[in-house]
């Protein structure tokens, strides 16, 4: 294996990963971690939650809508990026979704799911990108991406001036990435966040920091859909080796990916995202999180 390993250490990619790693990345601000709060869906549910945030005293960067573009109305969207902006918010929202634009019945099927979220031929990478150009049109600053060819394409027509520049693709932990290989290809082919699967181990996470620069973004929690786990206690060593990370917070109030959040179950996620800042200044109090609202934040814009 010495050969492959060497190899590996050429192209950046190094196995020195032990209990003492600690990341030296930060984010522009100089921050090592900032928090996330997943399937927020609908405009009611973003204002509870906004609200929440005051009731608790805790401070969330960005918000992200899982359910897909498509089953927003313009009104909607425009409403929530009108939210996200007075609170100084990244709102990422989601392309899709999938199943909803694509005839195909094997992704249904337990062979099929393993394909996950990907696009299918010609037509549907072209829905993805009008949904995409929708959701910009509107303010949107903050898209997350299913698919790799639908990343490079949007990279491609970021470059080209087709979009934006200022808007930043976050990969989703449904393309089921988790190794450094694949973290550097993503960065490589235009991620600004990147969501590897949800159960890496913390040195497993550290291979995937050591080896890109772009924020990694893990889930201290998860619905039951899945697997139901916490990792509260393992926030301070995933800040300490995974930096500059999202603690993406508050899953475990759902029932399953895509969860149409109540507005009383968005202020029970701020309360996790308490509970978890909490853990954080008891054990890690020195940790660096971003303040309110910094410049590198994917913030909807005026339309």
């Amino acid at each position: 294996m010495k050969d492959s390993k060497t190899f590996l250490e050429k192209i950046g990619i190094t196995g020195n990963i032990n209990s003492s790693y600690t990341s030296q990345k930060r984010f522009k601000d100089g921050a090592q971690y900032r928090f996330e709060v997943p399937g927020i869906q609908k405009p009611g549910a973003m204002g509870s939650l906004i609200e929440a945030m005051d009731e608790f005293q805790v401070l969330v960067h960005r918000v992200t809508q899982t359910k897909g573009i498509m089953l927003l109305t313009d009104s909607e969207i425009e409403e929530m990026t009108d939210l996200a902006r007075e609170a100084k918010l990244e709102l990422f929202l989601s392309v899709g979704p999938r199943a909803v634009y694509d005839t195909s019945a094997s992704a249904q099927t337990k062979e099929g799911a393993r394909i996950g979220y990907r696009l299918r031929g010609y037509n549907n990478l072209l829905y993805a990108i009008e949904d995409v150009k929708r959701a910009i049109s509107l303010g949107v600053r903050g898209i997350v991406v299913y698919d790799e060819g639908l990343l490079w394409t949007l990279n491609q027509m970021r470059k080209e001036g087709e979009i934006p520049e200022d808007v930043h693709f976050k990969i989703s932990a449904h393309t089921g990435h988790g190794n450094p290989a694949s973290a550097k290809l993503l960065e490589e082919i235009g991620a600004d966040s990147f969501n590897p699967v949800r159960d890496l181990q913390i040195n497993m996470l550290a291979s995937l920091r050591d080896a890109i620069d772009i924020s990694i973004d893990v889930h201290t929690e998860n619905p039951k859909s899945s697997g139901g786990f916490i990792r509260h206690y393992e926030a301070p060593d995933i800040i300490r080796e995974v930096a500059p990370v999202y603690l993406k917070t508050g899953g475990a109030v759902a029932g399953h990916h895509g969860w149409d959040t109540t507005e009383s179950q968005a202020r029970e996620r701020i309360r996790q995202v308490f509970l978890v800042q909490s853990m954080i200044l008891r054990y890690y109090p020195e940790a660096k999180m971003s303040g309110k609202g910094p410049s590198d934040l994917a913030i909807p814009v005026l339309r």
